[in-house]
């Protein structure tokens, strides 16, 4: 890597709260996003601890260098919120990121736009440190003997097509070469987004909350699928008759919209909180760490029951746009359906 940014423009910043260990609470994230729109509107958020910038603008504006940029809003970061970051700068979103991983607090790594640079730059890295490279994988690659991401820059498009499908090979083909088109897209943060579904009377049956619990899910993965919207985590909220409630939650290994993964959570959350006979009023879901679904990592798979339940999806989706979300759903929510409010 280089002091010397070159013709790059992009900016990876993760921040890191003051209390090792310590998550970043909202409400100091959103003020940290803000703080980086003063220098460019062209801020990206990547929940729950980074963000991405286009500062190309800022730079002829200020008559700053980026990394220059990126040391004045890591001075500004610790000054008001006493939060450091690490700084990745390069030519797209896909090399800042790589450029800032595992960097300490305080770091800024800069990458140029020179091809020599960024081959030398992937070369060495393992397989997994390819950004959208997921373990399984990696080890797929792996047992080809592609375990760097220089041999997967030199292999033929041909043969990753082979080993991966036509769109998966094609991708990791350019992103091995460094290349990456996606843009940073400014957008307003959505934290969350909820559902619950009120029983008309005290619900003791756990089968009955169980199909509540799907509708809610695939109503959620239904909007988040619309939005282009994956979530980070789900949270369960169970309340009882007497007004008292209980609230679980769970991260998914990696950011998701897709019912089943949503069902399957709700599922393992509900049955961890044992409820045996209690009378339930109500329960809540909701999506939270909501982010892009275009720059979510999503682990290749060869489950073809996966990839059928996915293309299913799509269809029930495309059903749903074109004739409403009462058009077609799971048959197990037929009672409970209708019951459901944001």
């Amino acid at each position: 890597m280089s002091s010397n940014a070159g013709r790059v423009g992009i900016l990876y910043l993760h921040f890191h709260p003051g209390s090792a260990g310590a998550a970043l609470d909202e409400e100091t994230y959103d003020g940290l996003l803000a703080l980086l729109a003063e220098v460019t509107p062209v801020v990206q958020a990547v929940p729950p601890d980074a963000a991405l910038m286009d500062v190309r603008g800022a730079v002829r504006y200020f008559g700053h260098d980026p990394a220059e940029l990126a040391e004045l809003l890591r001075v500004r970061a610790l000054a008001r919120y006493g939060v450091d970051c690490t700084a990745g700068i390069a030519a797209n979103p896909m090399l800042a990121r790589m450029a800032a991983q595992d960097g300490a607090p305080g770091a800024i790594r800069a990458l140029t736009a020179e091809p020599q640079d960024v081959a030398a730059f992937l070369a060495r890295k393992p397989a997994a440190a390819l950004y959208g490279v997921g373990p399984a994988t990696a080890r797929t690659l792996c047992s080809y003997g592609l375990d760097s991401v220089g041999r997967i820059a030199d292999a033929p498009l041909a043969a990753l097509q082979r080993i991966l499908g036509a769109a998966a090979g094609r991708r990791i083909h350019e992103r091995a070469h460094g290349i990456d088109p996606t843009p940073v897209t400014p957008d307003a943060r959505a934290r969350s987004m909820g559902a619950e579904h009120r029983f008309g009377a005290d619900e003791l049956d756990p089968e009955r909350r169980r199909h509540a619990l799907l509708a809610l899910a695939d109503g959620l993965g239904a909007r988040m699928r619309a939005g282009g919207q994956v979530a980070r985590g789900l949270k369960l909220t169970v309340r009882y008759a007497d007004g008292s409630s209980s609230t679980r939650s769970r991260t998914f290994a990696e950011p998701t919209a897709h019912t089943p993964e949503l069902t399957a959570a709700a599922y393992a959350l509900h049955a961890a909180l044992a409820l045996q006979r209690a009378r339930v009023r109500s329960v809540a879901l909701r999506a939270e760490g909501l982010g892009d679904g275009k720059l979510a990592a999503h682990q290749l798979t060869f489950d073809p029951a996966d990839e059928k339940a996915r293309r299913v999806e799509a269809a029930v989706d495309r059903a749903r746009a074109r004739f409403g979300m009462g058009a077609v759903g799971p048959a197990a929510t037929l009672d409970v359906r209708g019951r459901e409010v944001a």
